[in-house]
């Protein structure tokens, strides 16, 4: 038997040590030892491989724009937005589409191969829809780019967004998206939301909805897309992004939303690095830190997964296309400190976030697709604490980034000279 790749001595995230062997685009065998030939044998030895990162929240049309045209100031989420509307008239399609194919160049590195990025719609020229439908068949080779029909300044709010979410649709996106909270009046966005989720019922499409983003106790419009959800029939098919008012609602209404959520099938995508940064922009101290309830939405067996949402942007000052530093930042605020918890922090940015971008062909197992990214680090638990490099990143088959190993040396007062830099767990 001969396989095109074969990867030898990789460890797995259940602790055990397999041989990976790939054929065409799939992976063909994962077995303790895999004596064959290929055409090409990688030695993976003593290092995490893994299924790629996927990102289940991100604003690509905006992503490597910081300071154009001006740097938000207060940090928070209003003015980010108005900074996006300054912003906005200044696109150019060929901008648009340079920045995005840059910033997926990035991801590549960091073994980030599936995106689902929020596309701008209120601007009449759909400029940002028609770049990034090009940037997802460019990336298509290494990178399953999703597209969300995303009414940014409110679907009644915003002149013609309703008319050209549909357009949007029609020329090819693959997700209704919404942000009810930021319509006019808390009845608009409860109409929002029903509207959207019966445009996505019509078209066959899933919904992901920037929902309740607001300090806000009483936006409660997560209880309405998990209302639409089951009487529409959408089971599965919805997220529920950020949802940082439930942070400051009281218990009591919280003990009664969890399980509406749970009982609709509505997935949970909290953004920790931009909800800690934008969230209690208000507060004096105490000064909430705005991430929803994770781990209570875990113990009611909601499908909960970590998004990057910003890098580089009018909301955002930072960001480097890492999923490692979205768990990092969720595991310490969210306080999934147990070494059960820290495992699943590392789940959430790749098999949970796959399932909540309905990624069927998702998964280090035989017969998925040959798409995998192997870590400098043993265990994903020591890969959180590392964020350490990315080693080799295979797509589709494909090796499409590589690096080598580098044990530099380090010295230190009082320490031995041959301590490693990367500081990993004996």
């Amino acid at each position: 038997m001969s396989f095109d790749v074969l990867l030898k001595g990789g460890s797995l995230a259940d602790g055990s040590t397999a041989d990976i062997a790939i054929s065409g685009t799939k992976i063909a065998a994962i077995e303790p030892a895999i004596e064959a030939e290929a055409g090409q044998i990688i030695d993976i030895s003593g290092n995490l491989v893994s299924a790629p990162f996927v990102d289940p929240h991100f604003h690509m049309d905006a992503t490597l724009s910081y300071g154009i045209p001006r740097i938000n100031q207060s940090g928070t989420l209003l003015e980010g937005i108005a900074l996006w509307g300054e912003l906005k008239p200044q696109l150019t399609h060929q901008a648009v589409k340079q920045r995005a194919l840059d910033y997926c160049d990035w991801a590549v590195s960091m073994g980030l191969l599936a995106i689902r990025t929020h596309v701008d719609v209120c601007d009449d020229r759909l400029l940002a829809a028609e770049a990034l439908i090009e940037v997802r068949k460019e990336v298509a080779d290494y990178i399953d780019l999703q597209l969300v029909a995303f009414p940014q300044d409110g679907l009644y709010r915003s002149p013609n967004a309703l008319d050209n979410t549909l357009r949007a649709l029609d020329l090819g996106l693959d997700v209704v998206g919404g942000i009810p909270h930021f319509e006019r009046t808390m009845e608009d966005g409860r109409r929002s939301v029903t509207e959207l989720c019966e445009i996505a019922q019509q078209r066959g499409l899933q919904v992901d909805m920037h929902c309740d983003e607001t300090d806000d106790p009483q936006s409660r419009h997560i209880e309405q897309l998990a209302y639409e959800t089951q009487r529409l029939g959408l089971q599965g098919r919805v997220a529920g992004s950020h949802l940082t008012s439930m942070h400051s609602m009281d218990n009591y209404y919280v003990s009664k939303l969890l399980p509406l959520i749970a009982e609709a099938g509505v997935s949970a995508i909290p953004n920790p690095l931009i909800n800690i940064t934008i969230q209690g922009r208000h507060d004096t101290y105490p000064k909430r830190r705005g991430m929803t309830r994770v781990p209570e939405m875990l113990a009611h067996g909601i499908r909960v997964g970590w998004g990057q949402d910003c890098v580089l942007d009018p909301w955002y000052p930072l960001g480097t296309a890492d999923m490692l530093d979205v768990a990092f930042m969720g595991l310490h605020v969210a306080q999934m400190t147990s070494p059960a918890e820290m495992q699943h922090c590392y789940d959430m940015v790749t098999n949970q976030n796959a399932a909540i971008m309905n990624l069927d062909d998702y998964g280090l197992q035989v017969g998925k697709k040959a798409s995998l990214v192997v870590l400098d680090a043993g265990n994903p638990i020591e890969a959180i604490r590392l964020r350490p490099e990315r080693l080799l990143v295979m797509a589709k088959g494909k090796v499409v980034a590589r690096r080598d190993r580098q044990d530099t040396e380090l010295s230190l007062p009082g320490r031995p000279s041959h301590v490693n830099r990367r500081h990993r767990t004996p």
